[in-house]
């Protein structure tokens, strides 16, 4: 899934141009000749480490789950555990 993640990523950037320029063009019979993975709406956040779509934390581009292993680990720089 990441790998396939990545290779919608690169034919996003690939055609941005050229679907910019369509778009303001407005033609949309050329638009929808495009890739369907060349749309920025089909890109979705993955975790960097596991790939897990949900949980997603951007700030850290990390799920939920492996932010609280590497927070609690001493791994990620500035975040520690609040407790009072």
């Amino acid at each position: 899934m990441k790998a396939r993640e990545v290779k919608r990523a690169k034919l996003v950037a690939k055609y941005a141009e050229k679907r910019k320029a369509l778009k303001e063009a407005g033609d949309y019979a050329a638009l929808d000749k495009l890739p369907k993975n060349s749309s920025p709406v089909r890109l979705h956040n993955r975790c960097s480490i596991t790939g897990r779509p949900k949980g997603y934390m951007r700030k850290f581009g990390l799920s939920r789950i492996q932010f609280r292993e590497m927070a609690s680990s001493g791994l990620i720089p500035g975040v520690k555990k609040a407790s009072w």
